[in-house]
């Protein structure tokens, strides 16, 4: 029967991946639902920033872990993993099929694959976090990108906390932070469908995309979110173009430099993206603008059989 297996689908910042998902749960004999493994999109009020689909672009849509935790929150890979799994477990539950959409390729893999998160220990974390007061985030994610490159694609190198988690996990297991992806353990059998974006194309998406941020009120949203005390959160405050604009806000750069600034940093991260998904064998790839991409989509989800 089509649809034995979840759907997922993937790919890099600005690639079309929740307006295409929205289209195929719309051309599905079953009735669907979203759920979302962005990092923060997870966020309640950051909206413009992370590009969270609206209420009329969801399009009748149900989609889950958008909107999920105040700023504040200090949400974990593990907590999303639980999260997002029972999720998938009550759609299907419900007879509906769940679609999973995301870029981000940890959280893409915690939650279908069997990849699990040791705990911690107060006295190495405390050793790191100060380590990370002194040198820098620069310096730690260097530090991590020699033990465990794959984690360093991984994880923002602005993002001290999960730099020095992965560091912690890593001196705690002796094994890297995120399992290497060659033979990975399937939680939930899945196909996975990726959007190939060419990187000249993928550069002028994510500008024009930051634009479109700018044009509909992102400053303003970022300004009230700082008011509520954004820059005081451990993990929010470091999302791409947050960061920027508190620093346009504190006088630390003008407000084109901030745009520039993420401008420049989310083409890094797509670039991380790319490599994180390129490496699973698993994924099919195809163009982003395809005037097929629904039946592409959809062939590839028909064509996979449970074994």
């Amino acid at each position: 029967m089509i649809g034995s297996r979840l759907l997922a689908i993937l790919g890099p910042t600005a690639s079309g991946k929740s307006v295409l998902a929205v289209a195929v749960a719309q051309r599905i004999d079953q009735p669907a639902e979203i759920v979302s493994t962005d990092s923060m999109q997870v966020y309640r009020g950051m909206d413009i920033g992370t590009a969270t689909p609206t209420v009329e672009e969801q399009d009748g849509i149900p989609h889950h872990l958008l909107d999920a935790w105040e700023p504040a929150h200090l949400m974990s890979v593990a907590e999303f993993q639980e999260t997002a799994r029972a999720a998938i477990v009550a759609i299907r539950g419900r007879g509906a099929v769940p679609i999973v959409v995301g870029g981000s390729g940890l959280y893409v893999s915690a939650v279908l694959d069997d990849l699990r998160f040791p705990g911690t220990d107060p006295v190495v974390r405390a050793r790191l976090e100060a380590e990370l007061a002194v040198v820098g985030v620069d310096a730690m994610h260097t530090r991590l990108a020699e033990v465990d490159p794959v984690a360093a694609d991984a994880i923002l190198a602005t993002n001290g906390r999960r730099i020095v988690r992965a560091l912690e996990v890593i001196e705690l297991t002796g094994e890297p932070f995120v399992a290497t992806l060659p033979d990975p353990v399937e939680v939930f059998p899945s196909v996975r469908v990726g959007l190939e974006v060419p990187r000249d194309e993928l550069d002028a998406r994510i500008e024009q995309r930051v634009d479109q941020m700018w044009a509909a009120g992102f400053v303003d949203e970022v300004r009230a979110l700082g008011e509520a005390g954004l820059a005081d959160t451990p993990t929010a405050a470091r999302a791409l173009g947050y960061q920027q604009v508190l620093a346009a806000l504190t006088g630390e750069c003008s407000e084109a430099q901030a745009r520039q600034d993420t401008i420049d940093a989310t083409r890094k991260f797509a670039r991380r993206q790319q490599r994180w998904f390129r490496r699973d064998k698993r994924i099919t790839w195809i163009r982003y603008d395809s005037a097929s991409a629904v039946d592409d989509v959809l062939a590839a989800w028909g064509s996979d059989t449970e074994t």
